[in-house]
């Protein structure tokens, strides 16, 4: 099978988190994927904000490509439905098939392993690897304290101001259509 056009990497919870718009914002962002006919690159669980956004996805005719390591299997309830999955070992072996499958990074509201996923990019970015968009979905405001620490990280000159030019901040969803589809045109 050959590669779509577009393929957007998604990085969100594999829990649903506290407001009920963390749920209908991944909805909507598979929706969107599926709309505009890119395939949707995810960490392939079934739970949480990562089953919302392929399921929803899916459901709308969207290509998916998941990838997940073995010891996550049972605990994400790894999505064997998918257009493509990929098993991997380890999660460093995840975070880079997902990376060299997409075409842009959005992250979504999420824990510990979503602020992984982004630093990962980030400091990819940072360092020049690579020239990919990566986009924060703000939902409700999620993402202010970590642009907060970004600043805060910058103004004691432990990166460079422009750290901030690598990271677009959707406030919703349509804005995040907007961004998308000037990224990928």
């Amino acid at each position: 099978m050959s590669r779509p056009n577009r393929s957007v990497c998604v990085y969100c919870g594999s829990r649903n988190g506290v407001l009920p718009a963390y749920v209908s914002d991944a909805q909507a962002v598979g929706a969107l994927i599926a709309d505009e006919g890119w395939r949707l690159v995810y960490g392939a669980g079934d739970i949480g904000l990562m089953g919302e956004v392929a399921r929803t996805a899916q459901g709308a005719g969207a290509e998916t490509f998941g990838v997940i390591p073995t010891h996550l299997e049972k605990r994400e309830v790894g999505k064997r439905d998918l257009t493509t999955l990929v098993v991997t070992e380890t999660m460093h072996e995840r975070k880079k098939v997902m990376f060299m499958n997409s075409d842009v990074i959005v992250v979504l509201p999420g824990g510990a392993g979503s602020l992984d996923e982004f630093f990962e990019v980030l400091t990819w970015r940072q360092l020049g690897l690579h020239q990919r968009p990566i986009v924060l979905l703000d939902t409700a405001g999620y993402w202010q304290p970590l642009l907060a620490l970004l600043d805060h990280v910058i103004a004691q000159g432990f990166a460079e101001a422009a750290m901030r030019d690598y990271i677009t901040l959707a406030p919703d969803v349509p804005a995040l259509a907007r961004v998308l589809r000037a990224a990928l045109s």
